[in-house]
């Protein structure tokens, strides 16, 4: 992925420079779903900051780690903390991912992982906490129902769980609402798990795809049209649950909805 033309950010955060990244694509974007990436690069691009793609960039070692692996999850760690060393910023289109190198790679490597692990974050974390975005251009005229993902909610806080008695706050919802003609709409327990889990859905394959199904008949009943979120293996595994069952939902991540692209046929 080339460098995107770098400019000034002059926002609420008063950056008077270049912003440069690091752009940090999980493997299963890589594999199964590189248009999100791609969509990551120009939501980025478009508010001036200049996005590099290290290509030594591996796996975040977060299958290892939850396998039980620990040696391999400390190898593939090491790896992340050299490629994005050099980088004031790293933006990932992933929560889990974000969550594994700034929650669970310290566990892992002690003060190896202390200059990455800050510097990692989620791409609507980027866009609201360090270039103080809030709200962006575009349409986007369709029913939207928000997955919030387990890892984007309670591991980096891009929202108030529903479990919590604190004051609501959210970093994704805004940014999605902020574009022209589209309707959050809210499906019954907004914030339950859809039962992918990583491994568990391999492992605990009928209680992965019962909760995955409950979730879609959840944003079914709420009238959304597409559902989204930070996180594109949770949105696989509906994606999948969906086509099997034959609904007419749609799934689109969040960079794809940002940056303006068209929803699948």
């Amino acid at each position: 992925m080339a460098s995107a033309r770098a400019r000034a950010v002059r926002g609420a955060r008063g950056y008077a420079r270049a912003v440069r990244v690091a752009l940090f694509v999980p493997c299963y974007v890589d594999q199964l779903w590189p248009e999100v990436g791609l969509a990551t690069v120009d939501v980025l691009a478009r508010q001036g900051v200049d996005v590099v793609f290290p290509e030594a960039q591996t796996c975040c070692g977060q299958p290892f780690a939850n396998a039980g692996h620990p040696a391999e999850a400390r190898a593939l760690g090491r790896r992340a903390v050299a490629v994005f060393a050099g980088f004031e910023h790293v933006v990932c289109p992933s929560g889990s991912c974000v969550a594994m190198l700034r929650r669970e790679l310290p566990h892992l490597l002690g003060a190896e992982a202390a200059a990455l692990a800050p510097r990692v974050r989620e791409l609507c974390e980027f866009l609201v906490d360090v270039l103080g975005v809030s709200s962006l251009p575009g349409r986007f005229p369709h029913r939207v129902g928000l997955h919030p993902s387990c890892h984007g909610l309670r591991e980096l806080g891009l929202a108030r769980g529903s479990e919590l008695m604190a004051a609501p706050f959210d970093k994704v919802a805004p940014l999605l609402a902020s574009l022209g003609g589209l309707e959050l709409v809210a499906p019954a327990h907004a914030d339950e798990c859809c039962g992918f889990g990583g491994s568990f859905a391999v492992t605990e394959a009928e209680v992965s795809c019962r909760m995955g199904l409950d979730r879609l008949a959840a944003h079914e009943a709420a009238g959304a049209e597409i559902v989204t979120s930070v996180d594109a293996s949770c949105l696989l595994h509906l994606r999948g649950l969906a086509e099997r069952r034959g609904s007419p939902l749609r799934t689109m991540h969040v960079a794809e909805i940002l940056a303006g692209r068209e929803p699948p046929p």
